[in-house]
């Protein structure tokens, strides 16, 4: 077998009996994960009253949430089961791409959530002419397809670099661990992975910042009507951004900075928070908070009109 061509999954190795334990407990949390967000979609589709930026941004996260875990789940569902984790360069670049692009999407999308809600309420008056459904859907394209093209040019200069070892210490597919095993000169590939930190999470969370910093100076000076209004369809945004920051922070901080020798379930967990925690929470949260998803939700599943 030639050197590189095959990558393996280290941390797959000496689990034992648990991992049945590992598969149920991940089957489960798929299902749940599909469900969830499928019964948001279907919710938003079907009811017209919904069909507003707003929820349609909410949707958009439900189909990124399903496109990431797609990415993750099936593949680790299969090693926890297999006596061989072994996978080819190909298909680790494609797993590797499909859930960088979903966390790039996902930062961009609760972007575009902190606009919608920062044009809502800050300029009220103008928000249906700001807002149009063109306007909307050209910010949702040009918004999605840069962090494709991004990764689809980090795997091409990934996919060209010699690799002196095959073993990664994941249980997913990772540029930049496998960068660390490359034994030529990866600088293009550090710039261009630094060029993509900056551009998919940096920025992002700088212009979510401030949206929602002017968001919170609006408020303090409108009537207690409006702050309940703006705070009913803000707190579920900032719930799910931070969540997810929180996550994605976590694994750059984990990849990139850290140098200590963590537990392995710790790295583990870590690693894979920002792909399991947000594509369950996020559905819940939208239908606990928002009243007429949840009507909506609780309709679809009596059959009723």
């Amino acid at each position: 077998m030639e050197n590189g061509t095959y990558l393996y999954f280290m941390l797959f190795d000496n689990l034992g009996n648990i991992r049945y334990a590992f598969f149920c407990l991940g089957f489960i949390l798929y299902c749940a994960i599909a469900l969830f967000n499928v019964l948001i979609m279907l919710a938003i589709f079907l009811e017209r009253t919904l069909q507003q930026p707003m929820y349609i941004l909410i949707s958009c996260l439900s189909v990124n949430s399903l496109f990431g875990t797609a990415g993750f789940f099936p593949r680790v569902l299969t090693d926890l089961l297999s006596d061989t984790h072994a996978i080819s360069r190909e298909a680790c670049l494609l797993q590797s791409y499909v859930i960088f692009t979903y966390a790039a999407n996902e930062n961009t999308i609760l972007m575009l959530m902190a606009f919608d809600r920062f044009v809502a309420i800050c300029k009220p008056l103008q928000y249906h002419n700001i807002i149009t459904p063109r306007f909307l859907t050209v910010l949702i394209v040009v918004n999605l397809t840069f962090p494709m093209i991004y990764f689809g040019i980090s795997a091409i200069f990934l996919s060209k670099l010699t690799l002196c070892g095959n073993n990664l210490f994941k249980v997913y597919c990772h540029s930049f661990e496998m960068v660390k095993l490359s034994c030529t000169n990866a600088v293009v590939n550090n710039v261009m992975g630094i060029f993509i930190l900056i551009t998919t999470v940096i920025i992002p969370l700088s212009l979510i910042l401030f949206s929602y910093v002017k968001i919170l100076i609006i408020c303090r000076k409108s009537s207690s009507q409006v702050k309940g209004k703006a705070y009913q369809t803000c707190i579920p945004h900032i719930v799910v951004l931070l969540n997810f920051s929180i996550a994605l922070i976590s694994e750059v901080t984990l990849s990139r900075v850290v140098t200590l020798q963590l537990p392995i379930w710790l790295s583990v967990f870590l690693s894979l928070e920002f792909l399991v925690i947000p594509p369950i929470l996020n559905p819940l949260v939208y239908a606990l908070n928002l009243p007429d998803i949840r009507k909506t939700i609780i309709r679809l599943m009596n059959g009723s009109k």
